[in-house]
């Protein structure tokens, strides 16, 4: 397996502290939003209320945003990719790794349906609704399933000291499509604010822990 050099290959205790904040900043939210503290409520309808009038005033815009969710950013499509980097880890003899992350991708469903069904928050409702979602609100599938997606690709082309090009391009594609798939689910009406940062912070701290979990033990087995 080819690896990066030690010095660039991020270390467990920088992605374990990185994981640890992640966790708790959802943590911290997850509270606010049980608790239902009026801020982060008050905040939470004003976005939507805005971004539904728009999408109610401008239908071109909403085909755009239907379109992007369902097909571009959906969490199966998500899961496909994923499934595509397995399937190369496989390729090249690194049945360990591709496990990993078929694993660390199961444990972010795992937990994304596991908030969902505790929480069980309602998602926006609407007397003229653009579209539609099934289950609980909170925290947006979609938003968590891009975010482990693609951090777990940049994970991997770390591990592999991928050249720049790729070390510079995939962070900045999956940047723009964590954030593009938040705001199609609020320009769709089907998340509050809250739900899409959740899944993101969420998202980002199975990444993380999982990633320094790995490290920690590659360096455990060499002793």
């Amino acid at each position: 397996m080819l690896l990066a050099p030690a010095e660039a290959r991020p270390r467990p205790v920088t992605l374990f502290r990185a994981g640890l904040v992640c966790s708790l900043l959802a943590g911290v939210l997850l509270v606010l939003v049980v608790a239902q503290w009026g801020p982060l409520m008050a905040l939470d309808r004003a976005v939507a209320d805005g971004l539904h009038r728009r999408a109610v005033a401008d239908p071109g815009l909403t085909h755009v945003n239907r379109v992007l969710t369902d097909w571009v950013w959906d969490p199966w499509a998500m899961r496909a990719l994923l499934a595509v980097a397995v399937g190369v880890l496989l390729w090249r003899g690194e049945r360990l790794l591709a496990l990993w992350v078929a694993a660390t991708s199961g444990l972010g469903t795992a937990v994304q349906q596991g908030l969902k069904a505790a929480v069980d928050r309602d998602r926006p409702r609407w007397p003229d609704p653009v579209d539609s979602a099934g289950y609980a609100a909170f925290p947006s599938g979609h938003a968590l399933s891009v975010t482990v997606a693609f951090g777990l690709l940049v994970w991997l082309l770390a591990l592999h000291g991928a050249g720049r090009r790729a070390r510079t391009a995939v962070p900045v594609i999956g940047v723009v499509s964590a954030l593009g798939v938040g705001f199609t689910r609020l320009f769709l009406g089907v998340h509050w604010l809250s739900d899409v940062v959740g899944g993101w912070l969420i998202g980002l701290a199975v990444v993380t822990l999982s990633a320094a979990a790995h490290r920690r033990w590659v360096l455990n087995r060499r002793g």
